[in-house]
């Protein structure tokens, strides 16, 4: 998903469909992109922290598990291959899918929970770390994805995308009476 350019339309208007629906529950656009900003400016990476939670001035994250760094490094890892296998998993073959499946495993019941600091704002939103899609393929959920790793540029034009119409009739302009 974090590379746009190569996302067909379909998945393009998804993606967004996805993501604008998550910042209008934390507030809009603009307050979802600050605290990717700010999730993107903490060092060492928010998705470590022991006491399992995230805040801004504007709301934030918590999630039900403590995530390790060397946990961390490998979804990292994994993610990168994610789009040319069209799966978060490996080939079987592969010397680290019983790592990465493993990783799978561990996170699949982490549950991540955003919400505005102020509820008049939104109700906020949940949602896991991964879309099991069968039993051989898995991939990161779009929200997981561009909370704490996409470029905040990539989650701009996801959420700023309007698919072009497929009625050319729409360009026509009416004709002029005499």
């Amino acid at each position: 998903m974090c590379d746009f350019n190569t996302l067909d339309d379909t998945q393009k208007y998804h993606f967004h469909q996805i993501l604008s629906s998550a910042a209008q529950t934390f507030g809009g656009k603009n307050f979802f992109l600050h605290l990717l900003e700010a999730i993107r400016a903490t060092k060492p990476h928010p998705l470590i922290a022991s006491n399992r939670e995230f805040y801004i001035e504007l709301g934030g994250v918590k999630w039900n598990k403590v995530i390790f760094n060397d946990k961390l490094l490998l979804l990292l890892k994994a993610r990168l291959k994610e789009s040319e296998q069209n799966n978060f998993l490996p080939p079987k073959e592969d010397k680290q899918y019983k790592n990465i499946l493993n990783l799978v495993r561990t996170l699949k019941p982490v549950v991540f929970r955003v919400t505005p600091a102020n509820s008049q704002e939104g109700e906020g939103f949940a949602f896991e770390p991964f879309e099991i899609i069968d039993a051989h393929t898995t991939k990161l959920h779009p929200l997981f994805d561009a909370l704490f790793f996409c470029s905040i540029e990539t989650v701009k034009k996801i959420l700023n995308y309007k698919p072009a119409t497929s009625n050319a009739t729409t360009d026509i302009k009416p004709q002029e009476s005499l």
